[in-house]
């Protein structure tokens, strides 16, 4: 704790602007982050660690005032005690009611951390769209968190965050990162339910404090893209695959047709095809991007899910791809397992989308606005969006065609299969224009 005190005057308090921290001395700090709030935090470190106390924000306590409460700080710790701990004990003295001999009112105590995170992840689960994003909160409180799990929600403090984060910081940087801030949030979500008393300082904020107690992350490494084939072996890939019989394999072939996302293929069910006109409509709710995307299905895809229609339950709910067990699609990995099977396991399904950008780029003239509408990519900026919303799926039904017609260069459409992509593109361009 510094000895200068009084640094501040009343005047350079009131007009200073400059974000960080601004030392008064004794322990009191006059806090500006970046949007300009501006809040007055005593300091101390006890057994190395530092500690810090929200006293209120500038707009409310003077200089003179903040400086009286830091005194108060540190008398306390001269005492041995925890200013924040006493604080706490007496604003719980202040609220509690007069207890009366006849009448005993029955006030529910504070939830602990598992408890109130139970409540959070239950209440914003729905709006977490990705399933596996569900259960990562809740694996990786229960798994990194368990000593927060038993404490009083107002009584965590950044000791007790620290203590979580210090063992995977740098083991697993991004786990630890995604842990603090889900902390955060709990804690965050735990104050505005009136759990905790103001004033108070979340004990897992990062600016201004865990930032002053855990060492910086090592920058993210460069991205590891999902491992792709060279799209010249993708021809003899996809004859080898066409030998091979299983539902898995027959997927595989038409998300490669497609360019589509696993899940997107996995998920398809009989409402969604089209196969008199050759579209596939995603809904929006299965897109990444939350939008509804139409694929222009190539010929070959197109007998392909003729013949699975031949050997499937065709109802409008059931999935193209079945799974073993009833009314399931197939699993997850189970397009993976042909790659494995096929001694290819060193590549993912999802590489096989940056095949078709590569050889799009590398090998066409199509421009890279109308590759990333087949990929189901945001195009420009929001602005852009709002004023292009076609999705410019004639030009995309010639770009899926080409695509097949490299992937499968000796299976060239019939003249049938021709005019019938001929008759389609034409009943396309009419409609565009009528309307």
């Amino acid at each position: 704790m510094s000895r200068a005190m009084h640094k501040l005057s009343a005047r350079r308090a009131e007009t200073i602007k400059a974000p960080g921290w601004h030392g008064d001395g004794g322990g009191l700090w006059l806090r500006i982050d970046n949007s300009g709030s501006r809040k007055w935090v005593f300091a101390w470190e006890r057994s190395k660690r530092r500690r810090e106390m929200g006293l209120g924000a500038a707009s409310e306590i003077t200089l003179a005032t903040a400086r009286e409460l830091a005194s108060e700080a540190r008398a306390l710790l001269a005492q041995g005690l925890d200013p924040i701990e006493e604080r706490r004990a007496k604003d719980l003295d202040r609220e509690a009611p007069a207890a009366t001999d006849d009448v005993v009112d029955d006030v529910p105590g504070v939830p602990t951390f598992g408890q109130f995170s139970d409540t959070y992840i239950d209440a914003h689960e729905d709006g977490w769209k990705n399933p596996k994003h569900r259960q990562q909160w809740r694996n990786t409180i229960k798994t990194h968190a368990k000593s927060l799990l038993n404490k009083p929600v107002d009584t965590i403090t950044s000791d007790d965050v620290v203590a979580v984060l210090r063992p995977i910081w740098r083991k697993v940087p991004e786990t630890a990162g995604r842990l603090r801030g889900r902390i955060e949030n709990i804690l965050d979500a735990a104050k505005a339910s009136k759990h905790i008393v103001s004033p108070w300082e979340n004990p897992a904020r990062w600016r201004g404090n865990l930032m002053h107690l855990l060492p910086r992350r090592p920058k993210k490494s460069q991205v590891k893209h999902h491992a792709a084939m060279p799209y010249d072996d993708l021809p003899d890939f996809m004859r080898q695959l066409q030998r091979r019989p299983a539902t898995a394999a027959r997927a595989l072939e038409l998300t490669i047709l497609c360019a589509t996302r696993t899940n997107e293929t996995l998920k398809m069910t009989w409402s969604e095809l089209d196969l008199e006109l050759a579209v596939w409509t995603v809904p929006g709710d299965r897109m990444k991007m939350g939008i509804e995307h139409r694929v222009p299905l190539p010929s070959k895809a197109v007998e392909l899910l003729k013949a699975q229609a031949k050997t499937s339950n065709q109802a409008p709910d059931a999935y193209v791809f079945q799974g073993q067990k009833p009314g399931k699609p197939l699993s997850q990995m189970a397009m993976t397992m042909v790659l494995r099977r096929m001694n290819l396991g060193h590549f993912t399904v999802h590489g096989m989308r940056s095949c078709f950008r590569d050889y799009m780029g590398d090998m066409t003239d199509h421009p890279e606005s109308l590759v990333e509408q087949a990929l189901a990519h945001q195009i420009g900026d929001e602005t852009t969006r709002a004023y292009r919303r076609g999705d410019a799926f004639i030009k995309r039904r010639s770009l899926m065609q080409e695509w097949q017609d490299f992937l499968l260069p000796a299976q060239k459409l019939n003249a049938r299969a021709k005019r019938n992509n001929a008759g389609r593109a034409d009943t396309e361009i009419a409609t565009l224009q009528a309307a």
